[in-house]
């Protein structure tokens, strides 16, 4: 049982976990909740998953490993501001738009701090969009007035820009062809095939490795590509992880190489706002999964508060991008990450998990700790282009997927496509401008919209 200041653990079904600070809700580990050591675990072996990264942010940026994974550390740190004060989400990144960003970045800003300024300007653009957002409140409406089809639209876009980023000439499947594609087989099967639901049911064995997501895929593509030779063997590091903080700022913060200047904040609005849209996604989920925690368990009320969520995303995005802008982006929810954390909480008794407060922090004490053992680091510092193709290429799977799902008849689909496709060649400035002509032209219904309004306008008396 965790241990609580001046209070004993509410019995009320109704009621929440105590917490300090009124409205801001703050929750300490060993105070508000307990440590959960299953939790924590999961966290550890997913270690993995946000160093993936680090390869995209020496190609794109020429961040040194040092720095980035400093970067990693830092915010990986920074999720714990979401359950501390009162939002109960694993957060993570806006990981759908990452193809989008690199080439956002790519092929619009040359190498070196122009390329970094135009990173900060996206970042703080979304900050601003995602505050915005959340103290007008107006999120819902604003995403609820979009089309379906440029929604689907935007994740077909990101679906393309993925795969093509992976499979061209020059990219990472070319460097690594037998450990990613045996690796992304194994993602897919896990996470996406019809046999999977059956196989989870069956064995035990089977849904327990299930549950880590691609650490499993990559632990084992990793191992092939270094028994084969694609990947150079490690030189392990038995210390910690040094932290180059002040080299990060010295080169990231734009209060040391300069503030971008208004144009890059034009150029980075439409994928802003794109990103925005991808992110709101998650907000839904993140609210339907913890919704099924209450559900399930009748022993602690669990709220979630949208406003909340976009205001600590906004807040995280604002400050990674006054100090290091962080290529991913902050997000309002890690999707597999909370579903880990549910799923334990709800398949156990109080007796076993206390509170839903200790695993949705606990997976990121976990996950933190360990990238700061310089052994976990070095480990898998080699394949760490494997892992980051992973993760883009389950991504666009699933984007092509959920944006195909939305869409609900052939002039949607055709937009929807058109969309996706210029967005990945063009950008998501050409994109969004492309979808909304077409909307307009091809989806819109014009005459019922004149004749709703004409009907309006008749007296009661007709």
């Amino acid at each position: 049982m965790a241990y609580y200041i001046g209070k004993t653990r509410p019995s009320d079904p109704n009621a929440e976990q105590p917490y300090a600070l009124g409205k801001l809700k703050l929750r300490l580990p060993f105070v508000h909740y307990g440590w959960e050591w299953p939790d924590a675990i999961q966290g550890a072996i997913l270690s993995v998953v946000p160093m993936g990264i680090i390869a995209a942010m020496n190609s794109v940026l020429g961040i040194p490993f040092d720095v980035a994974i400093t970067m990693v550390i830092i915010n990986n740190f920074m999720y714990l501001i979401h359950t501390t004060f009162g939002d109960p989400a694993v957060a993570g990144w806006i990981t759908p738009g990452i193809p989008l960003y690199i080439a956002f970045l790519t092929t619009g800003f040359a190498e070196g701090p122009e390329r970094i300024q135009a990173m900060i300007a996206l970042q703080l653009t979304v900050a601003a969009i995602f505050i915005f957002f959340a103290v007008t409140k107006l999120a819902g409406r604003v995403v609820g007035a979009i089309p379906t089809s440029i929604k689907a639209g935007i994740l077909l876009g990101a679906a393309i820009a993925s795969i093509i980023g992976e499979f061209k000439a020059e990219g990472r499947v070319s460097q690594f062809p037998v450990s990613i594609l045996l690796g992304v087989g194994f993602s897919f099967f896990m996470l996406f095939s019809a046999s999977t639901g059956e196989l989870r049911k069956r064995y035990s064995f089977f849904r327990y490795v299930a549950q880590f997501g691609i650490a499993i895929p990559f632990a084992l593509s990793y191992l092939v590509g270094l028994i084969i030779g694609e990947v150079q063997m490690p030189t392990i590091s038995w210390s910690f992880t040094p932290l180059a903080i002040g080299e990060m700022v010295r080169t990231l913060s734009p209060f040391s190489i300069g503030f971008p200047p208004a144009s890059f904040y034009l150029k980075a609005l439409p994928l802003a706002f794109a990103a925005y849209i991808i992110a709101f996604g998650d907000i839904l989920v993140a609210s339907s999964l913890l919704k099924t925690c209450d559900e399930k368990r009748k022993d602690e009320k669990i709220v979630f508060e949208p406003d909340r969520n976009s205001f600590i995303t906004g807040l995280r995005n604002a400050i990674e991008g006054l100090l290091f802008t962080y290529l991913p982006l902050s997000g309002p929810q890690w999707v597999g990450g909370q579903a880990l954390v549910v799923n334990r909480y709800i398949n156990s008794t109080r007796e076993q998990e206390d509170s839903y407060w200790g695993g949705a922090t606990s997976i990121f004490w976990g996950m933190s700790i360990a990238l700061l053992l310089g052994p976990v680091v070095s480990l898998f510092r080699p394949g760490l282009a494997i892992g980051l193709s992973l993760t883009l290429l389950v991504q666009g799977y699933l984007c092509a997927y959920l944006g195909m799902e939305m869409i609900k008849n052939n002039i949607q689909r055709g937009i929807a496509g058109i969309i996706g496709a210029v967005i990945a060649i063009k950008g998501a400035a050409w994109g969004l401008g492309v979808g909304v002509v077409l909307y307009l032209l091809l989806e819109h219904d014009w005459f019922k919209t004149v004749a709703a309004s004409q009907s309006a306008d008749k007296p009661l008396s007709q």
